[in-house]
Formats: C-alpha cells, structure tokens, sequence
C-alpha cells in the first residue's frame, strides 16, 4: 500500500487515542486530543481557502502549535514548508517565494513583523495565521495591499470550529517539502513523496524491526508496544527533528518538547518528563548536555534516561565517553542521513577512529560517472538508494546533478560524501567532499580532524577549513572555542594531540581561538563564516 502521513497519525491516534502524545512544559496532550486539535486547525486553514497542494510555510519555534499546524497541514494534503526561525527578511522572502507559500503560520511579534514587511513582495500568499496575538503592524500591512486580499487570521479562531476528521481521501503520493540548512547559497526544498518518506527518513514506521506493511500491521504494533518518551533537543525545522516527530509518532510514542536549546533545563526536566530517549545534533548540543549532565549528576534523578541519538553533524568519541561516565549503561546512537537522503542508518567509531556505516543496501559507492565502485579502498561519492525525493522544487539542473541515473536505470542521491568500501562492505565515511582540502596534493577531509580536535579536553567546539597557503595552494586551519574551566591551548599543543591520530599533512598549521563557533539553530557547522574567521597569517 501506499502510506500518507497524516493517515499514518490517525490509525495511531484511533489505536490508542488516550495515551499522551505530546509533553510541553508540564501540559500534556492525548493522541486523541491532538487529533481533535489538529482537525480544528485544519478546518482553519480551510476556511481561508488552504486546500491540497497548497504550501503552508510553518515560521515557528518549538510549541504545540507548530505540531498542530503540521498535521493540521498534512491532513488537508496540503505542503508543509520548514522556515528556519533566524533568517533575515531576505532569506525569508526567498523561502516563501521559492516555496509558493500560499500561507504562513508565525508566532513571534519581530517575526509577524518580517511578515508584514514581506507581504507587499509575495503575491501567492493568501492567509497569515498567528499563534497568539496578532500585532496592528500585520493587519495593516495586509490591508494596505493593492487588489488582493490576504486573511489574518487568529490561531485562536480554531476553536471554532468542529473536531470532525472530514477531509477528502489521500493517496500517499502527496507531497512534504523539507528546505535544506545550506550553509552556502540559498536552501533547497528536497521534495518527499510521502510514501517514500515513510519508507525512508521514517524507516517504514519501524526503525527497530522489519517495516510496518500497512495500517492495520502499525496499529497492532502501537497497541502492544509501550510508549517511549523520547524529548528533541532540536528545533521542529531542522530534518532531524521532523524524522523522529514522524519515527516515534509511528510507533505510539510520546513527545517531550522544549521551546530552546537549553542545556540545563533538558536536565532537569528528565525527572519531571521521564525523558526516556534525547535527540540531539552532534557536539554543538551534546557537549552543552553533557556538562550539565555532570553538574547535575547528583541533583537530578535521570533513572528514566536510557537512551541519546545523534543525526546530522559531528558527535566525537570524547564528548559520548562523557556521557556513558556521567549516565552508565546509556545507549548511544548516532544516525547517518541528510534532508535528501532520509535516515540512512547507524554510523559507529571502529578502533582507528573511522567513521562507519556497516554492510547495507541502502548505500553504495559510486565514481564521478556515477558507476558503482566495489574495489577496497577506492574513494569515491557516497550514493544513497531505494525511496529517495523526487528531486529540488523548481530546480532541474540541481536535480539532474544530486539524484543522478545510474546505467542500469537505478536512480540514486548523490550529495557529495565521500567514502570507500572495506573488506567486509561496511563503507567509511571520509567527509563532504566540498570541504576537502587540498593541501600540497593531499587531501583532507574536515570532518576528520574535527573529530581529534573535540576529543581534546581544552576544546569545546571546532571546525575545520581550508585556507590559501603560498606553498603548498592550501593549508588545514581551525576555528577553535575554549572549554569552560580551561586555559587556551597553545597552537604546539593542538598539533601535539592531532598527531597521535592523524598523519602529519592533516594536522592544523593555524588555530584560531573564538568565544562561539558559528553554527545554524540546529548545530549545523557555518563553514563560509569558519573559512572568513581562520584565514590568518601561517607561521613561519
């Protein structure tokens, strides 16, 4: 069968429609009354003539609303659109406008504002509605526009309107545009099937078994599996974050949701929520929890925490050893996969330090004409394949360049990985190859190096980029923050620590040391800004 989303959520709701959905700040929210919830808001949006293939660009943090509005969505076989919270109006304009955005969904007074200012430049929009109150600067810029009519309406409205689940039949062929982090150029909207989404980013609605095979297999499964509490430390825009929502929601689980990151909070509240499982990106989230976890080791009853999952940026050996000394017995996860990829599965540390991704049929590795590599050791592109998007929303060229056809027909993602396949046919993975440096001839791969420069204790966060060097075309150069409690590492030092795992090509010729490491809300590394900061003087 071909599975929907939305679908997948009520046969989950209607088989256990009194188990708690949703945790936020202490509230909790049932299966059923989410659904009850989310059909209110959906009537909403319809109301104001939101209906099937229409974008809904969800400009929201963490907050019931926002999983209200994406299931509200999903139910009219409408298109959700992730806004990352931080843009500028620029990078807004350019997300609503790219995404045909024929309504947005905004809390924040300084983001209804960016709204109000961008209305004028967005013709398709048809509807704003507002979580909260809606500021005088909104109404009047909508009813300032010239010969159209864009609705604003209040979030408040949806009580309105009936709980009823009357919404025309779905196919599974519909379609969930996820907008890429890019930390260069402008993000890109990876368009899912649904179906293929559930397959994949979702694992079938079964990350822990075989994949469900229908809705009456998910609803048994639902009925006799105890429910998890699993919290994200991640925003609602992020992928990641929009995998595990739809992973756990599949399998009966319950959501805890926190409005921010905040280390200390997440912590504390692992009492009070029974915070069974936490979903963080990489060390940019893990080592601010890690700390705290320690702090508070004798404070905080973290009995419940069993296990900590990773996805989509750097999670260092140093910074999981941390953790299993301050939580023993934790289960530690770290997930490979992309906005164009989906959940690609487990990606562990062998004894050298690799990066790896055990035998799988999920991934291959292919050379620059796109032909399968099986020679050990050979390093090419890292390609995924089976339910993969369609493609980037109205960009063919990029489309054609990142889901590539292979010669035997085989459409496959290819998004610049670069890895090689050992012995046994795990495959390790080297970094992207878009930050490779060239150094001399040699070539290194940041991630790599990152990894050793977390490992040392002195270093709270770092990356790793490429900048001009008169010898050798490049150098390999850090962007450096010191740890709390620590003196700043001498540069001697840093490449001391790096030799004892990595080759002397690959070790930092240059350090700089900074009071934050620029990441996205997510924890995703800004290399643009790593490569502006890092580019100083080699010494002699």
């Amino acid at each position: 069968m071909q599975f929907n989303l939305a679908d997948v959520f009520e046969t989950v709701a209607d088989a256990v429609p009194d188990r708690v959905f949703l945790s936020y700040q202490g509230n909790q929210t049932t299966y059923a009354g989410m659904d009850a919830q989310s059909n209110q808001v959906a009537h909403l949006f319809a109301s104001k003539g939101i209906g099937a293939d229409d974008k809904v660009a969800l400009f929201l943090k963490n907050c019931p609303e926002h999983v209200e509005s994406l299931l509200a969505t999903i139910k009219l076989r409408a298109v959700p659109v992730n806004v990352n919270y931080r843009y500028t109006d620029a990078e807004l304009e350019y997300i609503f406008d790219n995404s045909d955005s024929a309504a947005i969904v905004v809390e924040l007074r300084e983001h209804q504002a960016s709204v109000a200012r961008l209305l004028p430049k967005l013709p398709l929009v048809r509807a704003v509605f507002v979580v909260g109150e809606v500021i005088d600067e909104l109404r009047d810029a909508a009813a300032l526009l010239d010969g159209r009519h864009v609705a604003v309406a209040s979030f408040a409205e949806r009580a309105e309107f009936p709980t009823a689940r009357d919404f025309e039949p779905r196919t599974g062929d519909e379609l969930y545009l996820l907008y890429t982090g890019g930390t260069t150029g402008y993000p890109k909207g990876v368009m899912w099937r649904h179906d293929d989404f559930f397959r994949k980013p979702i694992s079938g609605g079964n990350p822990y078994g075989e994949p469900r095979k229908d809705l009456a297999e998910i609803a048994a499964a639902v009925k006799d599996m105890p429910s998890i509490a699993f919290l994200l430390a991640a925003p609602l825009m992020h992928g990641a974050a929009s995998y595990s929502l739809f992973t756990f929601l599949s399998l009966g689980g319950r959501l805890i949701l926190e409005r921010d990151f905040d280390a200390e909070q997440i912590v504390r509240n692992i009492e009070r929520d029974q915070t069974q499982i936490i979903l963080i990106v990489g060390d940019a989230m893990g080592l601010p929890l890690v700390e705290q976890m320690e702090k508070l080791s004798g404070e905080v009853d973290m009995s419940s925490l069993f296990s900590i999952a990773s996805g989509g940026a750097i999670w260092s050996q140093h910074v999981r050893d941390r953790m299993l000394a301050a939580k023993e017995g934790l289960l530690l996860r770290d997930n490979f996969g992309a906005s164009e990829s989906g959940n690609d599965g487990e990606i562990s540390l062998d004894e050298n330090g690799n990066l790896k991704v055990p035998p799988t049929d999920r991934m291959i590795v292919v050379d620059e004409r796109n032909e399968r590599i099986t020679t050990p050791k050979e390093v090419g592109y890292i390609a995924r394949i089976g339910n993969i998007p369609l493609g980037y929303y109205k960009d063919a060229e990029k489309t054609e360049r990142t889901f590539p056809v292979m010669a035997d027909g085989t459409r496959i993602s290819v998004l610049g990985d670069m890895g090689y396949v050992e012995e046994d046919g795990s495959i390790v993975f080297l970094g992207r190859g878009s930050q490779c440096i060239n150094t001399g001839g040699e070539k290194v791969y940041a991630e790599e190096v990152e990894a050793v420069l977390h490992a040392h204790p002195a270093i709270a966060d770092a990356l790793v980029v490429p900048v001009p060097d008169a010898k050798y075309g490049q150098r390999v150069a850090a962007v450096a923050k010191v740890a709390e409690g620590f003196d700043e590492p001498t540069l001697e030092d840093v490449q001391e620590h790096c030799r004892a795992d990595l080759a002397g090509y690959k070790v930092p010729r240059t350090i700089v040391f900074v009071d934050e490491v620029k990441r996205t809300p997510a924890g995703k590394a800004d290399y643009k800004w790593a490569k502006a900061a890092a580019d100083q003087p080699a010494p002699a």
